[in-house]
């Protein structure tokens, strides 16, 4: 699984003109499934995401996470993110999942944050969605296992 989360100030995704999910100060988080992933993969990586301490402290520094600033995640599936564009022009796919897995790897991603208390918004599985966003930074981590 691939995880590119963008610190934001704010974030939303609309499908057919009507925002269905947006936050404010946190992470815009685009997932992308793999063949090989499992359950225990989805988990470590919404850990990672809820945990990973890149917002500032008192200090200026990145030092908290985003449970501890209260923040929230916009999850939104991209399976684009697997594009192989090593040769030719035109990208190839056959390193994302299938969409049943995707579904399946994209829904417990959501649910794995929730677990842990982190509020979540999310954009529509397979649907063509507008995002929109005010990156702050800009600030864009890259997670893969």
């Amino acid at each position: 699984m691939i995880v590119l989360l963008q610190r934001v100030l704010d974030a939303r995704v609309s499908v057919e003109g009507k925002v269905i999910g947006e936050i404010d100060r946190g992470f815009l988080a685009f997932v992308c499934a793999q063949p090989s992933d499992t359950p225990a993969i989805v988990q470590k990586l919404a850990a990672k995401t809820a945990k990973l301490r890149v917002f500032a402290d008192d200090a200026g520094k990145m030092n908290r996470s985003v449970l501890d600033v209260n923040a929230s995640v916009l999850v939104v599936s991209q399976f684009t993110l697997c594009a192989d564009t090593m040769s030719g022009n035109r990208p190839s796919f056959s390193g994302a999942a299938s969409p049943e897995l995707g579904r399946a790897c994209y829904e417990g991603f959501i649910e794995s944050l929730r677990q842990m208390g982190v509020p979540v918004a999310q954009g529509e599985f397979g649907a063509d969605m507008k995002v929109s966003l005010t990156n702050d930074g800009p600030a864009t981590f890259w997670l893969k296992l």
